[in-house]
């Protein structure tokens, strides 16, 4: 009898099962791939890896001699993907074999196998039946897979980080932060880039103050945006080289499936209920079987690996009689553009519809001193506080190191602090994270450098 059996090793159940560990439960993870899931093998760490990658090619290519570099030639450098990918797979194997390690240090019994739920407390495998007082089922999420009747022209999600050649024109089908993560990382190597967005929002989850900023970047960097209101049919509307969408006609040689993600599928004999393609949780990630929880992208909460973790947490401390709320709400979202954006807490439209009285605090790069010293003076910070007592309600960054930064915000957020705590906070100079302290001081008064 175990006390805890994970379903999936991503980032949502490792990290649960080592906390489980750690506190002194028999803890059993079921991966049926490889430890460490879709983020770290597919997704999070080799997509982070390219765009450093990518993100160095461009700075390289265009401010080289600004800063004082010679015998660099315009043309004389160029982007090998197939090196950028060894580099990647290095990163992914160094973090998959750490993860393992501290999966066997703290006493977590791992079955690489498929697992099949039974009942409540029975999960399958390998022919054999295991017991636990409690399960947690962390298998992620996927993208609906795109049909085409052209061999080579689709690109899913597991096989967008692998050695090929690149053709010239790529199309990337999404409208999230995957989507334009990859739609940008193809630009600055020099490809020609669109997006088709899979409805008529553009990053749903973002203020859209944060979304029309990034809609203007790509517009700017040549990036194509379509609207799409609807499912299209790759495989009856690609013809020669030419999708057609809406009458308009998109040259595309290749296709990455960056669309709208559900639920991967379990196999049960007990029902257990659904929710637009997730599996639906209550306020404690307790699916509709008493003792099953549903942690990370499969219950639909967020796509985001840290709130993954965090979900992890969350119930293994329940478990372990610790009564806390998950709040999402102060959970930073982020994405790794150029330059990279974040935001955490309510949108702006969330604040009105609230009928809260609030006040918007900006600060640009522009005058910041260390960005300026890097030539990354592109972004802001911007901070929304409700009037009467100053609180932080949320925050916004556009910057190089946006999703480093943000973690401060969320700091802020966690301890409730308002704009005059951010204002009395002192950065040391120079940083970028004196746009803090410069928003804090616009909210109270005015910016010292504005």
């Amino acid at each position: 009898m175990y006390d805890l059996i994970i379903i999936g090793s991503g980032p949502a159940g490792y990290v649960a099962a080592i906390r489980a560990a750690q506190l002194g439960m028999k803890t059993a993870l079921i991966e049926k791939d490889r430890i460490g899931g879709m983020c770290l093998n597919w997704g999070c760490i080799p997509s982070k890896s390219i765009l450093e990658s990518v993100k160095l090619y461009d700075k390289i290519k265009k401010d080289a001699s600004r800063y004082g570099i010679e015998g660099i030639e315009k043309g004389g450098i160029s982007f090998n993907w197939d090196k950028a990918i060894k580099r990647a797979d290095l990163n992914v194997k160094k973090l998959t074999s750490g993860i393992e390690f501290l999966l066997k240090k703290n006493g977590v019994e791992i079955i690489n196998s498929a697992a099949k739920l039974i009942d409540k407390n029975i999960v399958s495998v390998e022919n054999r039946q295991l017991e636990a007082k409690n399960i947690i089922i962390a298998i992620g999420s996927t993208s609906p897979k795109i049909e085409s009747n052209v061999e080579g022209l689709v690109i899913e999600p597991m096989d967008v980080f692998k050695e090929r050649e690149l053709p010239e024109n790529i199309l990337v089908y999404g409208e999230g932060p995957v989507a334009i993560e990859l739609a940008q990382a193809y630009n600055l190597m020099g490809k020609k880039v669109s997006i088709l967005l899979e409805t008529n929002f553009f990053m749903p989850l973002a203020d859209d103050y944060l979304s029309n900023y990034i809609l203007n970047k790509l517009k700017k960097d040549k990036i194509k945006i379509v609207n799409n209101s609807s499912e299209i049919s790759i495989k009856d509307n690609f013809k020669d080289g030419i999708l057609r969408v809406n009458d308009e006609e998109i040259a595309c040689d290749l296709i990455i499936n960056a669309r709208n993600r559900s639920a991967n599928s379990l196999e049960c004999d007990i029902p257990i209920e659904l929710e637009n393609g997730f599996i639906k949780v209550d306020e404690n990630l307790q699916t509709s079987i008493e003792g099953v929880y549903a942690i990370g992208d499969v219950n639909g909460k967020s796509h985001f690996a840290h709130i993954a973790s965090a979900e992890g947490l969350f119930v293994v401390n329940k478990l372990n009689g610790v009564n806390e709320k998950l709040d999402l709400s102060k959970y930073p979202m982020n994405m790794y553009s150029q330059p990279e954006a974040a935001q955490i807490g309510k949108t702006e439209n969330e604040i009105k519809e609230m009928n809260i009285d609030y006040k918007v605090s900006e600060f640009p790069l522009s005058a910041n001193g260390k960005a300026l010293t890097e030539n990354s003076n592109e972004g802001f910070i911007r901070i929304l506080s409700e009037t009467k007592y100053g609180e932080v309600l949320g925050v916004q960054i556009v910057a190089n190191n946006a999703t480093d930064m943000i973690n401060e915000a969320s700091a802020y957020m966690q301890l409730e602090s308002t704009v005059y705590d951010i204002a009395k906070t002192v950065h040391t100079h120079p940083t970028i994270s004196e746009v803090f302290m410069e928003a804090g001081f616009e909210a109270v008064d005015h910016a010292i450098h504005k």
